[in-house]
């Protein structure tokens, strides 16, 4: 089944997007965008850090990841939670694929689409999202022509 070109160019697009948004992380070992969209709107757009009201560091002394740091995904989807848009239906843009705990959210809050650029180190969260019949798309952001 050959995907329409247009859509091709939105998901390269709206990657890219994605892509400038991680930069807004803080995080130094890996900085990830997300942004969900739902009708060519972007109701929610989230990247990784700590909580709301934390310092803004997000790894250890150890340059380990700290427990409590959120992923792109989860801030996205917990910003949407908190608005007057509904993510049933939408398609979810992240730098990477996600992980097993943000695959759950992804498929409680009703996204039917997952895009992404790199590969997270595991395939737990695909596996599930595909599982779970979410469409699931591994795209180059930067090949637009």
């Amino acid at each position: 089944m050959a995907k329409d070109r247009k859509q091709q160019l939105l998901d390269q697009r709206y990657l890219k997007m994605a892509e400038i948004w991680a930069q807004n992380s803080y995080c130094k070992r890996r900085q990830v965008g997300a942004l969900i969209v739902k009708g060519k709107m972007i109701i929610s757009d989230g990247y990784n850090g700590t909580p709301s009201g934390f310092e803004n560091i997000c790894e250890d002394e150890n340059n380990k990841t700290k427990p409590y740091v959120l992923h792109a995904e989860a801030n996205a989807i917990t910003k949407v939670a908190k608005s007057n848009n509904s993510s049933d239906g939408a398609t979810l843009y992240v730098t990477s694929s996600p992980c097993l705990e943000c695959s759950k959210l992804i498929i409680q809050a009703g996204i039917k689409r997952v895009v992404f650029t790199e590969n997270y180190r595991l395939e737990d969260g695909i596996n599930l999202l595909r599982r779970a019949n979410v469409e699931v798309e591994q795209v180059e952001s930067d090949s637009e022509d």
